[in-house]
């Protein structure tokens, strides 16, 4: 996990192309419109959570090309209430069912 936080560090220090960088609100919108409609920024924590998971994602997707499986629906609960309310004990649950699989190298 410490690995991903490093990841996600550099990733946020990385300078972006200027024409790639965002844009200044426009002066003419009043405090409290700017303010509605800038999206919260995600967590250190969340990010790093949501990146696991998508490395899990694709380990049991490229499992199920090579094996012709189809992911339990047990996973797929657990897949979706990671999604809905991303969280450590949640992302364990889906690991778990990987792990059962013999698909995560410890």
């Amino acid at each position: 996990m410490a690995e991903v936080g490093l990841a996600l560090d550099q990733r946020a220090r990385a300078s972006r192309p200027r024409a790639k960088r965002a844009r200044p609100a426009k002066a003419n919108l009043p405090p409290a419109s700017a303010a509605l409609t800038a999206a919260p920024a995600p967590t250190r924590e969340a990010s790093s959570l949501r990146r696991v998971f998508n490395e899990l994602a694709i380990t049991h997707r490229q499992f199920r090309l090579r094996s012709g499986q189809h992911a339990s629906p047990a996973l797929r609960d657990a897949a979706r209430a990671f999604k809905e309310a991303p969280s450590f004990p949640q992302l364990v649950l889906v690991a778990a069912f990987l792990e059962e699989d013999g698909l995560l190298e410890w």
